[in-house]
């Protein structure tokens, strides 16, 4: 295995920037002091220094802020919806607070927490089967665990929610501070993840605000070389979502373009690791109903995951966004999967002209996947998963404040649109 040098390894390793600004290495703290990336995480090996411990500096604290501001913005937005949009036009009762937020995929992970995959003999030979082992296991049994503690699971939901997002935002500024030379680099990228159209799914009972507290730490600790932390990150992102396999793919070519020394080769184990939970969820599965591809086969029963080639998917996303074929509702969320699409084709074909190809892999497979189904479904909440895009925003951003208002101007109504969407039980991201 070939040694790149520097050069070549900041080249491979680094998002696209507004006309290749200096980036610095995964060793400084990219010019912006005591908020630095070295007060986090696992140091890179050969700088004779100590692994840093969990220290919040003034640049965390005031991206913790911004997280509890739009946290707060969040829930107001839920109280207004219940009381402006009930479900019941004459209705003198809102409902219950945290309605709101029990929304679509909630039920099923609060079906697998509560209930398991395969209750009292159910599953999917009834017809009536709601298809959830298409849900990893990750966070049905992190609500599992904390419902024990709090009892309501709605509320065990979201608090796992708000912690997990909390911490992501932390490695998102990290990550965003590692590449671009900008003090205000870490706030930007995290202003625009948390007020992009989907943010509200950081807020609800999902699981890509913990997938994101799981991967985006791994990402990090891949900038430093610490293989073993990076890879036990991943397998655990892994556990919550399919993506943790994309994330692991991006690992693994990381390593072959920054591997330095034998002993970061004698670490090449470790990558194979977050592989092993979707095995594992495989053989469960199978060893319950016999069928290895159970997870898959449920994606296609319940959401259309059967292959069609990109074209076809495309085209009939197309006919069902503007073919009338839709109600209103469903058409409008139809063209916001085919806008979306766009965005990430160009983040992808952006990223492979710079040659990051990490993140190219990650963002192409993410694609892949979510462009081969009967119709798109789900890629604008995917983007809440895209950490290179939101990166190359805050890159733009800083460098044209035209774009920076262009962007707000048009972020702000989508996001209202998406949340109030979800709020009131409609279907969104």
């Amino acid at each position: 295995m070939s040694v790149i040098s520097p050069r070549s390894r900041e080249e491979a390793t680094s998002l696209p920037l507004p006309r290749a600004a200096p980036v610095p290495s995964a060793g400084r703290s990219g010019g912006t002091g005591s908020g630095g990336a070295d007060s986090w995480g696992s140091e890179p090996r050969g700088t004779g220094r100590r692994t840093g411990r969990l220290r919040l500096s003034a640049a965390d604290r005031d991206v913790l802020w911004l997280y509890l501001l739009t946290r707060a913005a969040v829930w107001t937005t839920a109280y207004c919806a219940r009381w402006v949009f009930p479900a019941d036009a004459g209705s003198r009762d809102p409902g219950p607070a945290l309605a709101s937020f029990e929304r679509w995929d909630w039920g099923h992970f609060l079906n697998v927490a509560r209930d398991g995959y395969f209750p009292a003999g159910d599953g999917p030979w009834n017809a009536d089967w709601d298809n959830r082992e298409a849900f990893f296991p990750g966070f049905p049994l992190a609500l599992r665990a904390v419902h024990a503690v709090v009892p309501h699971w709605t509320a065990a939901g979201l608090l796992i929610s708000f912690v997990a997002g909390g911490v992501a935002v932390l490695a998102l500024a990290r990550i965003a501070r590692l590449y671009l030379p900008d003090a205000r680099a870490g706030r930007r990228t995290v202003q625009l993840l948390l007020l992009s159209p989907c943010a509200v799914f950081l807020a609800a009972g999902y699981s890509e605000s913990l997938f994101l507290a799981l991967a985006l730490p791994a990402w990090l600790a891949a900038q430093r070389r610490a293989w073993p932390l990076a890879a036990t990150l991943a397998a655990l992102a892994t556990t919550v979502r399919i993506s943790g396999l994309f994330l692991a793919a991006a690992l693994a070519l990381h390593f072959v373009l920054t591997v330095r020394t034998r002993a970061d080769r004698r670490r090449l184990p470790w990558l194979a690791l977050p592989a092993l939970p979707a095995v594992l969820y495989a053989w469960y599965l199978h060893a319950r109903i016999g069928d290895w591809m159970a997870w898959k086969h449920a994606q296609e029963r319940g959401w259309y995951r059967r292959f069609h080639a990109p074209w076809e998917a495309w085209g009939t996303t197309w006919e069902s966004a503007f073919d009338h074929v839709q109600t209103t509702g469903y058409a409008f969320m139809f063209q916001a999967e085919l806008l979306t699409m766009l965005v990430g084709l160009a983040l992808a074909a952006l990223l492979i002209r710079r040659r990051r190809w990490p993140e190219a892999v990650y963002v192409v497979l993410s694609l892949w996947a979510l462009g081969t189904s009967y119709w798109y479904t789900s890629i604008p909440r995917a983007t809440l998963l895209w950490w290179p895009l939101w990166v190359t925003l805050a890159a733009w951003t800083l460098r044209s404040p035209r774009f920076r208002t262009a962007y707000y101007c048009l972020a702000a109504p989508l996001s209202t649109v998406f949340a109030l969407t979800y709020l009131t039980g409609r279907w969104a991201g």
